[in-house]
């Protein structure tokens, strides 16, 4: 199974506040057994990252941050995609929090 989320982006503009703007991929597994997914990032003007995998236990959930990743391979203010495989059904859920005003902005959705 496959969930592409087209719509990355994580601002170059950095904040005076303890929020920091990120953005998460939140993955939902209520699957009887633990699942592993595979995330590839896709850039306008390179080529794409992969290796980033997690395991998520039976009947949990994870919340992958973006801007934590090893290696840093989310550039600040480029635009990205993501695609997530995994062999068993789950739920994705895709956030950005952008805290580069004084009216901070959380956005979501499911895939």
């Amino acid at each position: 199974m496959q969930w592409l989320i087209p719509d990355c982006y994580w601002p170059a503009v950095t904040t005076d506040g303890e929020y920091v703007s990120h953005e998460a991929i939140c993955i939902l597994n209520t699957n009887l057994k633990a699942v592993t997914v595979a995330l590839t990032l896709y850039f306008e003007d390179r080529d794409p990252f992969s290796g980033i995998e997690r395991t998520i236990p039976a009947q949990r959930t994870l919340h992958i941050r973006m801007d934590q990743l090893e290696g840093d391979p989310v550039p600040r203010g480029v635009p990205y995609a993501v695609v997530v495989d995994c062999d068993q059904p789950i739920a994705v859920q895709y956030t950005r929090v952008d805290t580069t005003q004084p009216a901070l902005a959380i956005g979501t959705t499911i895939v």
